[in-house]
């Protein structure tokens, strides 16, 4: 008997049935969510290949780009996704994506209105807000219209959206800059720069694309692996308290409401969270204004968020111990996400610094920039996260740990290639090792969405997801391009030193991972019966 005869139950036997057949619609709907993640990586990524222009025209330096990128967009999209992945798992979420993608798509052109530093960055505040819709309805979405068995590739194929776009919003970038400032070089009508108009030109497409999300089918949610699930008949009840357990001060009132003791510790991490980004604001203080500045809001935006997301956990402890159960309390999730949180750790950094370094270094036009980095980056992540995803399957129906194997690889490979990519001299060499660290990065992703979707029931995908992006945005986007940034804003403007800082992560992934090699295989196994202990009513 093989260990895979012992799959976890909340999974339908004939998700692992390899006759079973997936519908047509299934993979059609899955082709429109991979748009949709593209435009919103667009929307993201293009802020990459407008760097260098951005901190000419408003003055700034690389940490506050690191920050702008980074935290300023990861902690409101952390933290908005966790009530609205509440949403996804209590109302329509189709509807839910629809809203959102309209949104962000709003917000990334208004980004091209900005004129100083407080505009641009509550713009891209709002991208991220909108933005947070997005994969917990995705997640969820495709984990009812594939079965168990194809879960990772149909995962991967949906995550390929993110190297498709980042890819195709350089070459969308460069061109539109290049373009605009040979033909408007006053500005134009709107006296806009041609990074403003790269903004606007990415932002608008969103708001068609929305009207073809609107007309996708909702699924029976949790169907397909034999344990149906009724609609919610007050969706808007959960988000709402979800979204009180997030925002400040309103969570000093939900602590109140769980006792005295819990609010006395509720005020204690409230005020260790600030002690702690006050003294790293010190200790990070480098005497030049615009720097100290980043720092400042770095540090105290990731206390706020951090201590949200420990009132959030703690209320959850509370109102639904299953579902804490299989996701705060079970050492397998959080291994596995946190794991692959030190994977996003240094893709971001390389992702987003890589147009800019080599516009410095090499001398590059925005428009080769974004046809070889972009056209690169995109085919190797593409090829990557696909064929990851490909081998985590195969991999999981030898073993339930075989997925989390793929994402060590994903940590371990780009390292070497990594160091020279951003040491060498040749630019041929740089673009080559592009896509192969793009490639090696991205084989991790749909193993790691894989894997926390499998560890959790069908109620709790959404959530579940909103917890695996806290890890990949508040340990990979929060923390990574802004220490890269900041590491070269304090050497020079030395972007090879700053993004290879990113590295001294390695060790901490290699033991979160191969801890959940060991963890996960059980957690499966056991699924249904921690969930019943924990009070979950589970025929």
């Amino acid at each position: 008997m093989t260990e895979h005869t012992k799959t976890a139950p909340a999974e339908n036997p004939s998700a692992i049935d390899p006759d079973a057949k997936v519908p047509a619609y299934s993979w059609y709907a899955l082709s429109v969510l991979v748009l949709v993640y593209m435009l919103n990586f667009i929307d993201r990524q293009i802020l990459s290949i407008l760097a260098n222009d951005i901190k000419a025209d408003l003055g700034v330096d690389d940490a506050y780009l690191g920050f702008l990128y980074g935290t300023a967009f990861a902690i409101f999209y952390a933290l908005f996704g966790i009530p609205l992945g509440k949403l996804a798992d209590s109302w329509k979420r189709v509807r839910l994506m629809t809203i959102g993608l309209t949104f962000w798509s709003a917000m990334t052109a208004v980004s091209g209105f900005a004129q100083n530093t407080a505009t641009l960055t509550a713009a891209r505040i709002g991208v991220g807000v909108g933005e947070a819709t997005a994969s917990p309805s995705a997640y969820s979405l495709i984990s009812d219209w594939f079965p168990a068995r194809l879960r990772a590739t149909a995962l991967a194929i949906y995550s390929s959206g993110i190297y498709i776009g980042g890819g195709i919003s350089l070459a969308i970038g460069g061109l539109v800059v290049d373009q605009w400032n040979e033909s408007f070089p006053d500005g134009g009508t709107f006296g806009l720069a041609g990074w403003q108009a790269a903004f606007i030109a990415v932002g608008l497409p969103g708001l068609l694309l929305a009207i073809w999300v609107a007309t996708l089918k909702e699924p029976v949610r949790g169907a397909i692996d034999g344990l149906p699930t009724k609609e919610d008949p007050h969706p808007f009840r959960g988000f709402v308290a979800e979204l009180y357990t997030v925002i400040p001060p309103f969570t000093f009132l939900g602590a109140a409401k769980r006792g005295m003791r819990a609010l006395v510790i509720n005020i204690a991490v409230f005020i260790a969270a600030f002690v702690v980004a006050y003294g790293l604001t010190n200790l990070l203080e480098s005497g030049e204004g615009v720097i100290f500045t980043a720092i400042t809001d770095q540090w105290t935006l990731l206390a706020i968020g951090y201590y949200s997301v420990f009132c959030w956990a703690s209320a959850l402890r509370q109102r639904d111990p299953p579902t804490f159960r299989l996701t705060w309390g079970s050492p397998a999730f959080l291994c596995t996400i946190l794991g692959y949180g030190t994977v996003a750790f240094m893709a971001y950094s390389a992702s987003y610094w890589g147009a800019p370094y080599a516009e410095r270094v090499f001398d590059l036009t925005k428009s080769e920039l974004g046809f070889w980095l972009g056209g690169g980056g995109a085919a190797g992540g593409f090829l990557g996260v696909i064929l990851g995803g490909r081998l985590a399957d195969a991999l999981y129906t030898r073993h339930l740990s075989g997925r989390v194997w793929v994402i060590l690889f994903g940590l371990l490979s780009p390292v070497p290639f990594a160091i020279v990519q951003y040491t060498t001299e040749s630019v041929p060499l740089f673009m080559i090792l592009n896509v192969v660290v793009s490639a090696l990065a991205a084989s991790a992703l749909g193993a790691a969405a894989a894997t926390s979707q499998a560890l959790v029931l069908p109620r709790m995908r959404g959530l579940a997801t909103a917890t695996f992006f806290l890890a990949t945005t508040l340990v990979g986007l929060a923390l990574g391009p802004y220490m890269a940034g900041y590491v070269s804003a304090t050497n020079g403007g030395d972007l090879s030193a700053g993004v290879l800082s990113t590295l001294w992560i390695v060790p901490l992934g290699l033991v979160l991972l191969i801890a959940a090699i060991k963890l996960v295989p059980p957690a499966m196994v056991n699924l249904l019966d921690r969930a019943r202990d924990a009070g979950e009513p589970v025929d």
